[in-house]
């Protein structure tokens, strides 16, 4: 094996491990939100804030994972 399939095939992994994980995450996240909010209708503006925020720290960590692709691609 060269350097430029060993290259090509961790830019593949890199995104295929920084795309599956980070939406299995934000799925997990929706399930057990809405599975909060029907348990308690009242809290619902609190949970609702609470799954954005980790919904955005999840997607955060899907751009990393492009980052880490992109320089291991053209570095």
């Amino acid at each position: 094996m060269d350097v430029e399939s060993i290259k090509l095939l961790s830019t593949a992994g890199a995104i295929v491990g920084g795309t599956a994980v980070p939406a299995a995450a934000i799925a997990f996240i929706g399930v057990k939100g809405l599975e909060a909010i029907g348990r308690n209708p009242e809290a619902a503006a609190k949970v609702q804030t609470a799954m954005i925020l980790a919904i955005a720290f999840a997607e955060a960590i899907a751009i990393y994972a492009l980052v880490v692709a992109l320089v291991i691609k053209f570095v």
